[in-house]
């Protein structure tokens, strides 16, 4: 297949960031490798405020309440001195993301599926661990150590995360250049480990317990996200845990997470119905 000009020329500037970093020393490469926790979090700001800026927003009263509610309870019963802050955007993707530092959004595509504001305080829980146990942390430390992201930090930061960038919340960032960039690609473009996602069920599982809702909810959300889809991939396909292992797994915590739930003055139980 002939590359494009384009494409080719991306390729040049990577290549010249590459260069760039070589011939500035080893110390600078280390220095730009290791960004501490206040460092990444900045950039998950900057990176926040260009989703913000240019996302639909949705303005549905309802549901904007209920996500706001929903994350302030599981921010609190994450115990995180984190600056959070959440949006709703109006998108049909069932998605929902936080990044570090303890900026979230859920999108509108997911809230039918949730059915329940438990499901979604499950959701929520989930994401939420995600931030709290640094996943999004590590996740940026292996892609610098295959590179990618050390050479988006160069001077083809823009441009290169533009073509390397497979989501529209990455392309978005990675416009921004720089540090921004490199953060767009190891959150929006890739998934978390296997472990990370079980270890997120788990600890959101127990958040969701903390802040007043019925943890049994995140079991009976998995059930309603694989309705209607078709059979599932073999698990060792994905790097994610597939659907009926996360159910038998979150049925094995459970009781712990229901102990934590009996615990809490303030109970919600399942929560509003998600018209």
């Amino acid at each position: 297949m002939v590359r494009s000009t384009f494409t080719k020329y991306v390729c040049f500037l990577m290549v010249s960031a590459a260069l760039v970093f070589t011939s500035s020393g080893c110390s600078t490469l280390r220095e730009a490798q290791t960004p501490s926790e206040a460092d990444i979090n900045v950039e998950s700001a900057k990176a926040y405020q260009e989703v913000k800026s240019k996302a639909q927003l949705s303005t549905r009263k309802d549901w904007n309440e209920m996500v706001q509610r929903v994350a302030k309870r599981i921010a609190a019963a994450s115990g995180e001195n984190f600056e959070w802050e959440i949006i709703l955007i109006d998108n049909p993707e069932p998605n929902a993301w936080c990044m570090p530092g303890g900026k979230m959004a859920v999108y509108t595509g997911i809230m039918p599926i949730l059915k329940t504001e438990g499901a979604l305080a499950a959701v929520m829980g989930h994401e939420v661990a995600h931030a709290t146990r640094r996943h999004g942390q590590k996740a940026y430390a292996r892609a610098i150590e295959e590179q990618q992201t050390a050479v988006l930090l160069g001077v083809a930061a823009g441009v290169a995360g533009q073509v390397l960038c497979k989501t529209e919340n990455c392309r978005l960032i990675a416009g921004l250049g720089g540090p921004a960039a490199a953060l767009a690609l190891s959150f929006f473009n890739r998934k978390f480990s296997r472990e990370d996602e079980s270890d997120a069920d788990q600890v959101g599982q127990i958040y969701m317990a903390k802040a007043g809702y019925d943890p049994a909810e995140s079991i009976v959300l998995w059930e309603r996200m694989n309705a209607g889809k078709n059979a599932e991939p073999p698990e060792w396909m994905s790097t994610h845990p597939s659907d009926t292992n996360r159910r038998a797994k979150l049925s094995q915590w459970l009781p712990q997470a229901q102990q934590v739930y009996q615990g809490v003055s303030q109970k919600y139980g399942r929560g509003s119905t998600i018209q």
